[in-house]
């Protein structure tokens, strides 16, 4: 016979009771809503130190804005290089010194959330002991309690004090649910301040290189100053030229003809105003896929029952090539609506590698579902109806809107890379491949912005 442990059961709910009773637990959820990064002594340093280097940076910035206002000259630029490169350092300091608070807010707030977490498993684990005592409880019968060698005063005690626990469960679980929000809030806020992190970071990596950057093109001013006015004017032609032969440069686009870098550009801009997202990133990720597409070929839809098909060079029959019941109807009515042949029209391969259909279409590679979904923002946003997949301008918008949809409108290093792993691999974004996708777009965001400055500059 089942014997009940009136000590273990008490002791239980004793512990789950001052789970939520506890002076210690609203204590520990107001340290997690009040951590500092610093103690007092070092905060104060901090933020003296930080106030110091705003100063700089708007010092710096008066005089960029004091020579912006003066007639160019060689000078007048190595003036502005110099209140630049004062100011760009500055900038890195405070965000080291921001970097610094936020690993230590970072690292607090993580030990709050440890032992919150294990609070939690503690009132799970007693909560749980609870319940199997009572189902032991609930099992006894009539007969067990008259054979039982308890006398039957004890047992109907122990019933009542079950009653009374009851009552206070709904109160344990509520204040157990409470704080499995917080936690998740905590964790929530941590991730939020990691990605500011790697933010901050990566804009400190970006002021060093513009810095030395600044550094060699004042090099260059100063030497510059020791020229005729011819070599001069040379010197300037030169950089005119760069600019121009970046315009011009062939910027290749998937499944499309390439068009200039000028003209990408514009379309990028264009779409930065319907939609916030970067033109660096817009065209980083059109880049990527243009490179993709060398590897992953380019097939036909051949059979609008199986989705079937061939690829374009070889005819190697593939199956898979588009889903008959998802994609082929909303791209035979987009061929209707373009006026193209759907059984000639190149769209990618099924990459037997990552598994799944094929069937995504020009630059942008939408598959025709998502297309047909999005195509109406498309027209609006960039004024051509129907819009259409392989042309340019189309399918620059198109990745904006696609993009700022994933995230990445508001910019900011973490936000873009993440939209470029959801737009490679879905729901599958954090695994390696969504993340090599991210990677290397972004690596290339870096070396597209630089010619976009350089044209700033040089235009």
């Amino acid at each position: 016979m089942r014997m009940f442990s009136k000590a273990l059961f008490y002791s239980g709910v004793a512990f789950a009771l001052l789970l939520v009773a506890s002076p210690a637990f609203p204590a520990l959820r107001a340290q997690a809503q009040s951590i500092s990064c610093d103690t007092p002594a070092q905060k104060a340093v901090c933020q003296a130190q930080y106030d110091q280097l705003q100063q700089e940076i708007v010092q710096q910035q008066q005089i960029i804005d004091q020579t912006r206002q003066q007639e160019k000259s060689i000078s007048g630029d190595v003036t502005a290089l110099n209140a630049k490169i004062a100011q760009a350092q500055a900038q890195i300091k405070a965000k080291n010194l921001a970097i610094t608070g936020l690993s230590s807010q970072i690292n607090q707030k993580a030990a709050t959330i440890t032992t919150l977490t294990q609070k939690i498993n503690a009132g799970k684990a007693s909560l749980a002991s609870m319940l199997r005592q009572q189902s032991e409880l609930d099992d006894y019968s009539a007969v067990e309690v008259a054979l039982s060698s308890d006398d039957v005063s004890g047992f109907f005690a122990d019933a009542d004090a079950f009653t009374s626990v009851q009552r206070d469960m709904q109160s344990l679980f509520t204040g157990i649910r409470a704080t499995q929000t917080q936690t998740e809030k905590e964790k929530d806020a941590l991730a939020t301040q990691q990605n500011q992190q790697l933010d901050a970071k990566k804009v400190v990596e970006q002021q060093q290189q513009q810095i030395a950057s600044d550094k060699t093109q004042k090099q260059q001013l100063l030497a510059a100053t020791q020229l005729s006015e011819a070599q001069q004017q040379a010197v300037l032609a030169a950089n005119q030229a760069k600019a121009a032969a970046i315009k011009a440069a062939l910027f290749p686009l998937r499944d499309a003809g390439a068009i200039t870098f000028g003209d990408a550009l514009t379309y990028a801009k264009l779409a930065q105003t319907k939609t916030g997202v970067d033109p660096a990133f817009i065209l980083a990720i059109l880049t990527q896929e243009s490179n993709l597409g060398q590897n992953v070929g380019q097939c036909y839809m051949t059979d609008n029952a199986t989705g079937n098909g061939k690829g374009k060079n070889t005819g190697t029959p593939f199956a898979g090539v588009m889903n008959p019941t998802r994609d082929v109807p909303p791209f035979l009515a987009l061929a209707t609506s373009l006026g193209f042949d759907p059984h000639t029209q190149v769209v990618s391969c099924p990459i037997k590698s990552v598994g799944g259909w094929g069937g995504a279409m020009g630059p942008s590679q939408f598959i025709p579902s998502t297309w047909a979904a999005y195509a109406s923002r498309i027209a609006s946003a960039s004024g051509d109806s129907p819009a259409n997949p392989w042309n340019a301008k189309d399918a620059v918008m198109a990745t904006a809107l696609y993009m700022a949809d994933l995230g990445a409108g508001g910019g900011g290093y973490t936000a873009e890379q993440t939209a470029a792993a959801k737009y490679y691999a879905g729901g599958g974004w954090a695994g390696s491949a969504g993340q090599s996708y991210g990677t290397q777009v972004m690596a290339k965001v870096a070396a597209i912005q630089q010619n976009i400055d350089f044209l700033a500059n040089n235009s």
